[in-house]
């Protein structure tokens, strides 16, 4: 066998070539130009514009305060702090190493790359094993921030005393002076004394 006498076992199927004369006419269906004329024409799905109608939620990027840590080497503290400083985030934030994030002070974790030589106090921050083990051989502190014990408060309760009520003095009622037919008229009201018989 040659190649000249290979021959395939399916027929060729041609595809149809659309807008070239023929039964359909020259737009083939598709209409008269736009978007859906196209070859290779793509449409936003319906579903699409119903999500962008939807408003954002307030603070839905936010990641809270104490999930953002930085990070620092102790070779850059080694540089810019000088022996019995105390090295804190509010401390490396002033010396320009760590920068705030959204106006707040990071909370920060120390490193332990680079070599240490100066005995310096860490306090508020997050150290590693490393470096704590060189803080410590080279005669530095690492500090522990006591809890503000508070106070327990008892509730007195007083008891809820009346108020006194203001005595009124007692007066004597005036004298009404009586008119003669007041007079008269309570004469006649009272019965008559019965006279005694007279002995036979």
């Amino acid at each position: 066998m040659q190649l000249n006498q290979l021959q395939p076992t399916h027929q060729r199927k041609l595809t149809k070539r659309i807008g070239r004369g023929g039964k359909k006419g020259t737009y083939c269906g598709r209409g008269l130009k736009g978007q859906n004329s196209r070859a290779g024409h793509r449409k936003m799905p319906l579903i699409r514009q119903f999500i962008k109608r939807y408003p954002k939620l307030r603070g839905y990027k936010f990641k809270g305060f104490d999930n953002r840590i930085a990070i620092i080497d102790l070779a850059l503290i080694e540089k810019r702090f000088d022996e019995k400083m105390i090295v804190s985030p509010a401390t490396l934030v002033k010396a320009g190493l760590v920068r705030k994030i959204d106006c707040h002070i990071p909370s920060v974790k120390i490193l332990g790359e680079g070599e240490v030589t100066k005995a310096f106090k860490v306090s508020g921050c997050i150290i590693s094993k490393s470096a704590k083990a060189k803080i410590e051989k080279a005669g530095g502190k690492i500090l522990k921030i006591k809890a503000k014990k508070v106070k327990k408060v008892k509730r007195i309760v007083k008891p809820v005393v009346k108020k006194a009520e203001p005595e009124v003095a007692k007066t004597k009622p005036a004298k009404v002076e009586k008119t003669e037919k007041v007079e008269k008229a309570e004469k006649a009201s009272k019965p008559k004394a019965s006279k005694p018989a007279a002995k036979k």
